[in-house]
């Protein structure tokens, strides 16, 4: 596929030679415009960041102080002879699309996105382009998501039977989308609501910018199972099966993630649940969000590119594939310590 007068594929990221940008790079740049705050979007060491102004909260949470302008959602914003603007992916709270027209062509870099409504992230918007740049982290038929609602009943159900058992709900979840996900499943009147610091942090960034959360409690050296009996948990995944995690048994821990619906990873991460929720769209979201932006040419990046690749060329997309450093999802690489920092 020939090389594009909007946006070049770089070693250090998708790069905007009329704006002189780059978009998620992951190495040192001038100026970065940003997906989303999760590690493998937003790394450290660009100059300036372009992001939403939840993403821009989360950002300096993650990353220090940092010079980032806050754009909203739809507003436009001129670098250089590129025409810029955000629109909601649906990913996690703040998360964006970035819109790119230059000469009239338009071209769209989704970032990591999902179709479903989870009630807090801000909803998917097909945005019209000549050329998009898609993930597709489950780029294949059998992944398929169940509606929120039967997610959010299943997982109450299941604290509802650790309760009843006298075992602590210890759940994996990641500090920046999934744990607030697992959060709003959660009746505050079941139960003690209980958080590793990483994700009581990160819910404090957000409540901030007025995302709506039950009340928590952080976990200190001083609470454990005896203290707050019936209790759920709610920790990034690295907390699981470690000492921090150990003081609340006898437990029930599970993981909250779309690579739940692939028993062996369930047999390997040794969980004794597995809630497939997942921040990414799955097949069909995929699908449907590549055939509503109205683009004949789709790159694909991170996860299942090749198939995906082959899939869309049968439908008669002029497909490519981008290597980048993107993950898709987090790698759960969060620090754990005993009084849960």
């Amino acid at each position: 596929m020939a090389a594009s007068p909007v946006l070049t594929f770089t070693d250090r990221g998708i790069y905007c030679p009329a704006g002189d940008f780059h978009i998620d790079p992951w190495r040192p740049v001038d100026r970065a415009i940003v997906t989303h705050a999760h590690s493998d979007h937003a790394r450290p060491g660009m100059a300036r960041h372009v992001a939403t102004p939840r993403t821009v909260a989360a950002m300096r949470h993650r990353l220090g102080p940092i010079e980032a302008h806050a754009l909203p959602y739809g507003e436009a914003l001129t670098i250089g002879g590129a025409r810029v603007s955000l629109h909601p992916a649906g990913h996690v709270p703040g998360s964006a699309q970035v819109r790119v027209e230059v000469g009239g062509e338009v071209w769209v870099v989704s970032g990591d996105y999902k179709t479903t409504d989870d009630g807090l992230s801000e909803p998917f918007e097909p945005v019209a382009c000549h050329a998009f740049i898609s993930e597709c982290t489950f780029g294949l038929p059998v992944f398929r998501w169940r509606p929120e609602a039967e997610i959010r009943a299943e997982i109450a159900e299941w604290w509802a039977q650790c309760r009843a058992g006298g075992r602590t709900a210890v759940i994996g979840a990641y500090s920046l989308g999934k744990a607030q996900r697992v959060l709003a499943a959660l009746d505050p009147g079941a139960g003690p609501i209980l958080t590793h610091g990483a994700v009581e942090e990160m819910c404090r960034v957000l409540r901030e910018t007025g995302v709506p959360l039950p009340p928590t409690t952080r976990v200190t050296p001083e609470i454990t199972r005896k203290s707050h009996p019936g209790a759920i948990v709610v920790a990034p995944p690295s907390a699981l099966g470690s000492p921090w995690a150990r003081r609340f048994g006898p437990a029930s821990q599970a993981f909250a993630s779309g690579w739940m619906r692939l028993r062996g990873i369930r047999r390997r991460r040794a969980v004794d649940r597995g809630f497939v929720m997942s921040d990414h769209a799955d097949w069909d979201g995929l699908n449907a969000a590549i055939g509503a932006t109205g683009a004949e040419r789709i790159f694909v990046t991170h996860g299942y590119t090749q198939p995906f690749r082959r899939w869309l060329e049968t439908r008669g997309y002029d497909a490519g594939i981008v290597t980048t450093d993107w993950q898709g999802e987090e790698t759960g690489a969060e620090t754990t310590t005993e009084d849960g920092a």
